[in-house]
């Protein structure tokens, strides 16, 4: 104990102390800290639900102390992917803000490719939305009474067959992705999207403007099945919305060919009338001129 109570032994222990820490400890600190790796850095804005394209990230090159934990190192493990958080330029990418599939409350709308529209229309009773049973994939067929205020109920023609896409409650919540938990209470479906054509969003429309609708569920099961509904449909469609053109061009010709019939047939009359008349007018001078030297001899 004598040994450490001499000072000159205590400042002899604490330079060589500082003289590890300066030319060990110190030099493996700032290497650490100096030392650089690639990131995934944001360029643009990304939206939660986005899909993240080339452009709206870089690889950049930081230093490694003090990284996020998760922190993405690599662009081709986010290009392609979706984006479950919203950022902007400079943020670093984590993998807790990536998913591989959009946020299940919209996912259904990243399935559009503009040939069909997703359109919601109100379930303004408990019984009009099939109780809520409703699910994602179902075929439905839209029922309107007192059609167009004709005093009728009617299944529409353009809405015989239709997918329903999502059922939402109230509060804004998809009542089929799962998103409640399963300890709250479940709310009761207040619209239901269906997936439509252009001409099927007008029809809905109006009667979702007139407040009258009912759906009937038509088939639930495979989506192979699923399909075949739509496709007669589609086709049904097509046939009630034909191009006017075509019926308007043959619709013209069809004119144009019995004007010309007409018109042949009236000349055709006119010069047997014209024929008849000369004759008549000729018989007529045949007459006048027999009877005249008649005349003449009964006067001599």
């Amino acid at each position: 104990m004598s040994f450490f109570k001499n000072r000159t032994v205590i400042g002899v222990i604490c330079i060589i102390l500082s003289l590890v820490i300066c030319f060990a400890v110190t030099p493996l600190f700032n290497k650490s800290m100096s030392q650089k790796v690639e990131i995934v850095r944001v360029v643009k804005d990304i939206h939660i639900g986005d899909e993240i394209t080339k452009d709206m990230v870089r690889t950049v090159e930081v230093g490694g102390y003090n990284l996020p934990e998760g922190v993405v190192k690599d662009t081709s493990t986010v290009i392609g992917r979706f984006a479950s958080a919203d950022m902007v330029p400079g943020d670093y990418i984590i993998g807790s803000k990536i998913a591989d599939a959009p946020a299940a409350e919209n996912a259904y709308l990243y399935n559009l490719n503009g040939e069909k529209q997703a359109i919601s229309v109100t379930v303004k009773a408990f019984a009009n939305g099939l109780s809520g049973k409703l699910m994602s994939g179902d075929i439905v067929s839209v029922i309107a009474p007192d059609y167009k205020k004709q005093g009728v109920t009617v299944i529409p023609a353009e809405l015989q067959y239709v997918e329903v896409i999502a059922v939402t409650a109230n509060s804004g919540y998809d009542a089929n992705t799962g998103e409640q938990a399963e300890d709250e209470d479940r709310e009761l479906p207040g619209t239901v999207t269906l997936l439509v054509s252009p001409e099927q969003s007008q029809v809905l429309a109006e009667l979702e403007a007139d407040g009258k609708l009912h759906l009937s569920l038509v088939y639930r099961g495979t989506k192979e099945n699923a399909g075949k509904f739509i496709e007669a449909q589609d086709e049904l469609l097509a046939e009630l919305y034909a191009p006017e053109e075509e019926e308007t061009e043959d619709g013209e010709g069809a004119d144009t060919e019995a004007g010309a019939e007409d018109a042949e047939s009236v000349q055709e009359d006119t010069e047997k009338a014209e024929k008849e008349t000369e004759k008549a007018g000729d018989t007529e001078n045949t007459e006048g001129a027999g009877e005249t030297p008649a005349s003449e001899d009964g006067e001599e």
